[in-house]
C-alpha cells in the first residue's frame, strides 16, 4: 500500500485529489495539510511514502517544505511529487533542487495522477517529456546552484558505460528507451542506473538529472 500525504491550501484541490487516490486499490491517503509547515509536521508524524506538494502556499511554501522533508534522515523513504500549474518554471526547478522527485500538473487526468504516485514510490522520476528536459536544462544552466544535500562523487567514480547511461538519464530517457538505444535489457539498464545513484548519492532519477546538469557533466541543449 502506498501511503500518501496531500498538501495544498485549496480545499477543492485536496478533495479532488483525495477522491482520485482513494479509488486506487494500492493507495492510502494518510493525511492532508494546508501549508508547508503543516506538511512537514504531518510528514514527520505519518512517514508517508509520497507527498503530493503544492508550491504556492501561506506560511511556508512547498519548496522549503520539500527541502525540510528531503533532508530529514527520518523521512529518507518519503518522496515528494510537486503538484503545479506550471505557471512558474523557476519554482519547479527550485523544488527539484530541494529534493522533489518530479512534478505533475493539477489539470492531469485522474489515472495520470495515480500513475505518477506509483512511479515516484517506485523510485522513478517524472522527467521524461521533451518539454520537461528543456525546462530543466534551461533553468539549471541559467541559475546554477547546488541542490540540497548535493551528491559529491567525482566523475571518475563512474565507468564509461555508466557515464553513457547517465547522459541518457539526463536527457529524460526511460530504462526501456536506454535499453533499446544501447541494445541491453531493461533490467541491465535499471541495474546501471541504481549503481550510478549509489555512487553519486542520489536518491532517485530526478536528483541524477539535477546533478548531471549542475556538475557540468551534461551540457544543456545538446542531444
Amino acid at each position: 500500500m502506498i501511503r500518501v500525504l496531500i498538501v495544498d491550501d485549496q480545499a477543492l484541490i485536496r478533495t479532488a485529489v483525495r477522491e482520485i487516490l482513494r479509488a486506487a486499490a494500492d493507495v492510502e491517503v494518510v493525511g492532508e495539510a494546508v501549508d508547508g509547515a503543516e506538511a512537514v509536521a504531518v510528514a514527520m508524524a505519518q512517514h508517508p511514502d509520497v507527498v503530493l506538494m503544492d508550491i504556492r502556499m501561506p506560511q511556508l511554501d512547498g519548496i522549503e517544505a520539500t527541502a525540510r522533508i528531503c533532508r530529514d534522515p527520518a523521512l529518507a523513504r518519503t518522496r515528494v511529487l510537486i503538484l503545479t500549474t506550471f505557471e512558474d518554471d523557476d519554482n519547479v526547478v527550485a523544488a527539484l533542487r530541494a529534493g522533489a522527485s518530479g512534478f505533475i500538473g493539477k489539470g492531469s487526468e485522474p489515472d495520470e495522477i495515480v500513475r505518477a504516485v506509483r512511479a515516484i514510490d517506485a523510485g522513478d522520476a517524472l522527467l521524461s517529456p521533451a518539454a520537461t528536459r528543456g525546462l530543466i536544462a534551461k533553468y539549471l544552466a541559467a541559475a546554477p546552484a547546488r541542490p540540497v544535500d548535493a551528491p559529491q562523487a567525482p566523475l571518475d567514480a563512474l565507468t564509461p558505460r555508466e557515464e553513457e547511461i547517465l547522459t541518457l538519464v539526463a536527457r529524460g530517457r526511460s530504462n526501456d528507451e536506454i535499453a533499446t538505444e544501447l541494445v541491453i535489457s531493461p533490467l541491465t539498464a535499471k541495474t546501471h542506473v541504481n549503481r550510478i545513484m549509489a555512487k553519486i548519492g542520489a536518491h532517485d532519477r530526478a536528483q541524477l538529472v539535477v546533478w548531471a546538469y549542475e556538475s557540468g557533466f551534461v551540457a544543456p541543449g545538446r542531444e
